[in-house]
């Protein structure tokens, strides 16, 4: 393993970590095509905060780098970057194929690929390889070998961590298999799981969020039919979880980079072969949904309270996709905001964990840093800082209404909840 120099493609919440663990062992080098990114690391500055400067630092074989000619000295390659959806919620693998190119024009014989972006089940031998053959002129399982193995990068927690989750792996190759599975052995404090083939370690990291994603589906379902029926969903989860098997999730948003969007790459790959997945796709429809009730829901209780909707002052709490992390991948809050608007409200957001010219470059929402008085306010992510917040002082009248879609604050302070 000291022989060789490892690569880490892509420095988001998933690759940091991952170069890091990697550059306290080996001889690594970080690589993003944005140069300021990189700039920024090579200063100890991590916008994500997955790791602080002392973390970076103490990785003392870590180098970073936005040139690829940097990566000809390098023999294992690990793919991490973004696999999103399009605007039809299919599968975008530009940036996928793109690094793949990247790759296969810089590899050389004996190179070894391993990729951790979440992708279909045959992704990687189907659509990957291909691209590396071609621009490498080497032949896949002859004169380089593949590996995959999902990433588990949980933003924002710092519990469970890279290292103190259980890993798995695969390889191209019975040999390479073993190869990847010592590799990260070699970080990975929590033990590797090696699976039987790369198409199988695909599909485990498909199936884990659409799993999720299905069980939040259905408590959302829920949720809609007891907000006509009128009783509270969380008192009655809470009911229902006094027994010792009932699986205890809750209803709200479903945003973020994992579980809002793989569940579409699996449904991708069903279709491709004539079966159409009917819950999968079902359960994406609700949670895709919530945003658009969330809103409706609160305009009603303004009308009901006599409040004017034109023009009336909203704020909503929180724009990232979770609390306390300040990740805005595929936010599902948007989706409330563009509602609201449509209705004809002035919307305020606000969210001291997201970067203002982030959240105005990807969705054209102007942040604003002091909140004054609202008609209405909707916690939507429960931050710390929102927990403690004196609701009183944002509420424009006793007409003002306060909606918590996380369940998190005091409910004598709310006029309803998700």
């Amino acid at each position: 393993m000291d022989n060789n120099k490892i690569a880490i493609i892509g420095l988001g919440y998933v690759g940091l970590p991952l170069a890091v663990a990697f550059g306290s062992k080996y001889n690594t080098l970080g690589f993003d095509i944005n140069t300021t990114r990189v700039s920024e690391l090579s200063q100890g500055i991590d916008r994500t905060l997955e790791s602080d400067k002392d973390k970076i630092e103490s990785a003392t074989k870590l180098t970073f780098s936005s040139k690829t000619t940097d990566l000809e000295d390098c023999n294992i390659f690990v793919v991490t970057v973004p696999t999103p959806i399009n605007q039809f919620k299919a599968p975008d693998l530009t940036p996928l194929l793109k690094a793949s190119e990247m790759i296969g024009k810089v590899m050389k014989k004996g190179a070894v690929v391993i990729y951790e972006s979440t992708v279909y089940p045959g992704c990687t031998e189907e659509d990957c390889v291909p691209v590396l053959e071609k621009f490498s002129g080497l032949k896949f399982n002859s004169d380089f070998y593949c590996g995959y193995s999902p990433e588990r990068i949980n933003p924002g927690d710092k519990v469970n961590t890279l290292t103190t989750i259980r890993k798995v792996t695969s390889g191209s190759t019975p040999d390479i298999a073993n190869f990847v599975d010592d590799l990260y052995a070699s970080i990975i404090t929590a033990g590797t799981y090696k699976a039987p083939s790369i198409k199988v370690a695909e599909a485990s990291k498909a199936i884990e969020n659409a799993q999720r994603d299905v069980n939040i589906s259905f408590v959302n379902e829920l949720a809609l039919i007891f907000d006509r029926i009128g009783i509270d969903t969380n008192d009655v989860l809470d009911a229902a979880g006094t027994k010792w098997n009932f699986l205890k999730y809750k209803p709200g948003l479903v945003g973020g980079h994992c579980i809002g969007v793989d569940p579409y790459y699996l449904a991708h790959k069903a279709e491709s072969l004539g079966y159409h997945p009917q819950v999968i796709l079902s359960g994406r429809r609700v949670n895709d949904a919530m945003g658009i009730f969330i809103a409706g829901k609160v305009v009603k209780l303004m009308i009901q309270k006599g409040t004017s909707i034109k023009g009336a002052k909203v704020l909503l709490l929180g724009v990232t996709f979770k609390e306390n992390c300040p990740d805005i991948r595929n936010s599902k809050v948007v989706d409330i905001y563009n509602e609201l608007l449509q209705f004809g409200l002035d919307v305020d957001v606000f969210d001291p964990h997201a970067d203002a010219v982030q959240v105005k470059e990807e969705y054209d929402i102007d942040l604003v840093t002091l909140p004054t008085k609202y008609d209405a306010i909707i916690l939507t992510v429960s931050h710390n800082e929102f927990l403690n917040l004196d609701m009183n002082t944002l509420k424009s009248g006793t007409h003002s209404v306060i909606f918590d879609s996380k369940a998190a604050l005091d409910r004598a302070i709310v006029d309803a909840r998700l």
